[in-house]
């Protein structure tokens, strides 16, 4: 099996933010994530990452949130999706 791409969008909203999701599905897993799933979601506005979640080999699942970085618990694509978006609508809130 080789990897296959589930979800490539990128956007830029009328104020000039980006954003953009990836993921993959994996043939195995990347070390320490136990999931085969790689994965990077950005939202960016004027050059600086505001909220982003990846999972890049050797850190495994986390997230950026207001220039800090928390761990992540993944628990699959469509809930990854679902929290990206609600940090981003939060943060263009304002919140």
């Amino acid at each position: 099996m080789s990897a296959e791409l589930i979800t490539r969008l990128k956007d830029v909203t009328p104020e000039g933010d980006i954003i953009e999701l990836v993921i993959w599905r994996l043939p195995e897993s990347v070390p320490p994530s136990g999931h085969r799933y790689k994965y990077r979601l950005v939202y960016v506005r004027n050059g600086q990452r505001l909220v982003g979640f990846d999972n890049e080999r050797g850190q495994g699942d986390h997230c950026h949130i207001g220039g800090k970085e928390h761990p992540y618990q993944f628990s699959g694509p469509d809930q990854l999706i679902e929290d990206f978006i609600k940090e981003v609508q939060r943060c263009r809130n304002g919140d």
